[in-house]
C-alpha cells in the first residue's frame, strides 16, 4: 500500500493551506457578523461569494472531482488530506465548491446523468452558481433500511409522478438550491433491491413544498438547512430518471463511497482544530496553582486525543487507497470502518475540548459546541454506526463461515 500524495496533489495541499491561513480563518468572523447582520435568516453571508471567487482564481476549485476537465483531476485518495484541511473551518467546503451533499450530487450527475442533465445541472453546479439536495431519508420509515422507503413514483404517459414525504434533506434551506435529486419506490413488486429509482426534481416544481427546518441539537444550520419536504403530485419528465428506472440502489452505492471518505476526512480535520483550540486552553489557563494542562488526567487526555486521530487518518487513508486500487466494491469493509470510526473519533475529542474549556466550549464563543453537534449527527448520517457494524461483522462471520466449512445462510434463517 503506498499512500504517498502524488506531486501534483502535494502541490494543491500546499496552496489550499495558505488559502486557508490568509483567507479563510480569518474570515470566518465576518462571516458569523454577517449572519447575525443579516435580515433574512436564510440570506447567504457576501463573504462567501467574495472567497469562492478568489477560491476560483487560486485554481482551488472542484477540487474533489476526479475529472480533469470538470475538476481537479485528483483521485480520492489524493484529495482526502484536502477534505481534512477544509473539515477544520464551517465555512470553508462552500469557498472552494466541495461541500456536501452539493459534491455527492456533482459526482452522480457526472457519472450517470445524461448529456442534457449534465448540461441543465451538473454545469451550474461546478459553477458554483446553484446548490442541490439530496432527497432519501423519510420520517415514517426507519431509513436506516433504505427497502423500507415508501415515496411513490409512479409512471404516467411521458412522465413521472411522485408522491412522499422526506426530511433531513440537508442544503434544501439554502437559496441557491435549484435541483433535487429524489430517490423513491417505482415498483414495489420488483426484486427489493431494484424497486428504487433516483430521479431529477428542480426545487420550484409544483407540489414540492418545504414544511420546516429540522434543528440539529438546536443548530438551524441556516443558511444550509435540513429541511422537512413534502412532494404532492410532483410532476417531472420521464427523462429526468438517473441511470434508469430501478437502479437507485446502485447509484447509491457508487455515490456513497467516496462522499464517506470525505465526510471522514472532514471528521479528522475537524479533530485536529479541536485539539488545537484544547492544547491553547489548557496552557494558557491556571487552576490549582498550575497550567490546567499539567494536571495529569488532561495529559492523558492530549496523548489519546493525537493516537485516535493518527490512527482514524491512517485508516481513511487506506481506504481511500483501496478504492483507487481495487474499486469500491472490494473497499466496502474499509469504507465501513472508517465511518464508523472517524465521526466517533472526532466527537470524542470535541467533547474533551468542551470540557477544557468549561462555560465557554458550550457557548458560540467557541466553534466547538457546533463541532460537536455536526460529528455526533454524523453517526447517523450516511447510514447509521450500527449499520455499518452490521455489514462489517457479516464480512468477519463470512470469512469464518469458509475457514469452518458452514453454510453462513443456513445460520442467518
Amino acid at each position: 500500500m503506498d499512500i504517498t500524495p502524488s506531486a501534483k496533489a502535494k502541490d494543491y495541499l500546499d496552496r489550499l493551506t495558505v488559502f486557508m491561513d490568509e483567507h479563510v480563518y480569518p474570515a470566518e468572523a465576518v462571516y458569523q457578523q454577517q449572519h447575525r447582520d443579516a435580515a433574512d435568516n436564510w440570506a447567504i453571508p457576501p463573504i462567501i461569494e467574495e472567497l469562492k471567487e478568489k477560491a476560483r482564481a487560486a485554481g482551488l476549485w472542484n477540487l474533489f472531482l476526479p475529472d480533469p476537465e470538470l475538476g481537479a483531476g485528483l483521485s480520492v485518495l489524493d484529495y482526502a488530506p484536502m477534505a481534512e484541511v477544509t473539515g477544520r473551518s464551517p465555512i470553508a467546503p462552500d469557498v472552494f465548491n466541495c461541500n456536501a451533499p452539493d459534491s455527492g450530487n456533482m459526482e452522480t450527475l457526472w457519472l450517470y446523468g445524461t448529456e442534457a442533465q449534465k448540461k441543465a445541472w451538473l454545469e451550474p453546479l461546478l459553477n458554483g452558481h446553484i446548490r442541490s439536495a439530496f432527497l432519501m431519508t423519510e420520517p415514517d420509515v426507519a431509513s436506516s433500511d433504505a427497502t423500507n422507503i415508501q415515496c411513490e413514483m409512479r409512471r404516467d404517459g411521458d412522465d413521472y409522478v411522485i408522491n412522499g414525504r422526506k426530511w433531513w434533506s440537508s442544503g434544501a434551506g439554502d437559496p441557491r438550491c435549484a435541483i433535487f435529486i429524489v430517490m423513491g419506490k417505482t415498483d414495489p413488486a420488483a426484486p427489493v433491491h431494484t424497486q428504487q429509482t433516483m430521479i431529477l426534481v428542480p426545487a420550484n416544481t409544483p407540489g414540492v413544498k418545504i414544511e420546516r427546518y429540522v434543528p440539529v441539537f438546536g443548530y438551524d444550520d441556516a443558511p444550509h438547512g435540513h429541511m422537512e419536504i413534502t412532494l404532492k403530485d410532483v410532476r417531472v419528465p420521464a427523462s429526468n430518471i438517473l441511470l434508469g428506472e430501478g437502479r437507485g440502489f446502485e447509484i447509491a452505492q457508487g455515490r456513497l463511497g467516496p462522499g464517506r471518505i470525505h465526510h471522514c476526512m472532514r471528521s479528522i480535520g475537524m479533530a485536529e482544530r479541536a485539539l488545537e483550540l484544547m492544547c491553547d486552553r489548557l496552557l494558557s489557563r491556571e487552576a490549582f496553582g498550575k497550567a490546567i494542562g499539567m494536571h495529569s488526567v488532561w495529559e492523558e487526555r492530549i496523548a489519546n486525543a493525537r493516537v485516535q486521530i493518527e490512527m482514524t487518518r491512517l485508516l481513511c487513508l487506506k481506504a481511500a487507497w483501496m478504492m483507487g486500487a481495487v474499486g469500491n466494491k472490494a473497499a466496502k469493509d474499509e469504507i465501513a470502518m472508517i465511518k464508523i470510526a472517524a465521526p466517533a473519533m472526532a466527537t470524542r475529542i470535541i467533547d474533551d475540548a468542551i470540557q477544557a474549556f468549561g462555560g465557554a466550549g458550550m457557548s458560540d464563543d467557541t466553534p466547538l459546541a457546533w463541532m460537536y453537534a455536526m460529528q455526533r449527527s454524523l453517526r447517523l448520517a450516511d447510514g447509521p454506526d450500527e449499520v455499518h457494524r452490521r455489514s462489517l461483522a457479516r464480512s468477519e462471520f463470512k470469512r469464518a463461515s469458509q475457514c469452518l466449512g458452514i453454510d453462513i445462510r443456513s445460520i442467518r434463517q
